[in-house]
């Protein structure tokens, strides 16, 4: 899956220049402006909504990138992600909710 070779490479960009890589800019940037960008993303993909549907796949993919770079910058494997999609998926969403205890 494409997803986990993306999140390989932005683990590995941490280490480089961040003059000449965005994504190891952006890791060096607090989580706050991270959080910051990863909510204008958002905002951009819901706006790309009223309009053709390439523009929704471009504000989407940057939607996954910045999850992504939070994701590493949080030190969480994307697999772990991917094991909680696949565990939810066995059971009904409506189930899921109603049984999910507080995750924060």
């Amino acid at each position: 899956m494409f997803l986990y070779t993306l999140a390989k490479i932005i683990k590995k960009r941490k280490t480089s220049n961040p003059k000449i890589s965005y994504t190891s800019s952006l890791l060096k940037k607090s989580l706050y402006e991270n959080k910051k960008k990863f909510m204008e993303e958002i905002k951009e993909f819901l706006n790309a909504l009223n309009y053709k549907k390439k523009n929704i796949v471009h504000e989407a993919a940057d939607i996954l990138y910045h999850l992504l770079v939070l994701l590493e910058k949080k030190k969480v494997n994307l697999k772990l992600v991917i094991l909680e999609l696949k565990k939810r998926s066995k059971i009904s969403g409506l189930e899921e909710k109603k049984n999910r205890k507080n995750v924060r």
